[in-house]
């Protein structure tokens, strides 16, 4: 029988740098599925549907919430999010390990519900440097950019629920460490298959 794979969700605030990290990460690890999220906010520029998100209406977004297509959804500074099920499942069940990117309120969510998943939680120096970032993007307007810090602020406030903590000062170090993660999580011996243990008796 196929072990099952492993559910790792990375959170972290807007701006901290959870999509680069992510970007220098996954060429460097195999057999690791990233699930795409669903959104109804606007397309950045270089953004592509199916790519970065599915971008969605949110009459489009609540049909799918509507008919049990979401594992989790949440709404952020007035956009929602949310994370298709079936591909989620799927990779699981062929014995890929899946990586989510969530908001707070969306990783609480699965945890509830799949609460064997790892939670991997990205945390500015300083939210000075957080604030800094966010006006480099030059995406936000001021009143979202004031928004996000306040968020930031309670988000930092979970981190005890995590089982990593990665600050990302130095990109380098920070996407050296989120690897590490995912090596250590794989050699822990609750993911040794039977099939394992039996090979190694039968060397004794």
């Amino acid at each position: 029988m196929k072990q099952q794979g492993i559910l790792f969700v990375m959170t972290g605030a807007s701006g901290v740098g959870k999509d680069t990290i992510r970007h220098a990460a996954l060429p460097d690890i195999e057999n690791l599925y990233f699930s795409i999220s669903a959104t109804t906010r606007q397309k950045r520029p270089g953004e592509v549907h199916g790519k970065q998100y599915y971008f969605h209406s949110k009459d489009e977004f609540q049909t799918m919430l509507s008919s049990d297509g979401l594992l989790e959804h949440a709404e952020y500074v007035g956009d929602y999010y949310g994370t298709p099920t079936k591909p989620v499942k799927d990779a699981l069940a062929r014995g890929e390990d899946v990586l989510l990117e969530l908001e707070l309120v969306g990783a609480r969510k699965v945890k509830e519900k799949m609460p064997e998943a790892i939670m991997v939680f990205i945390a500015p120096p300083t939210l000075s440097e957080l604030e800094r970032r966010l006006r480099s993007r030059g995406t936000d307007s001021e009143e979202k950019i004031q928004k996000r810090i306040v968020r930031a602020r309670e988000e930092i406030k979970a981190v005890k629920e995590f089982n990593y903590v990665i600050v990302n000062e130095l990109l380098t170090k920070a996407v050296r460490d989120f690897k590490s993660i995912i090596y250590a999580e794989r050699v822990k011996s609750k993911y040794i298959t039977q099939q394992d243990i039996a090979r190694f008796l039968k060397e004794l």
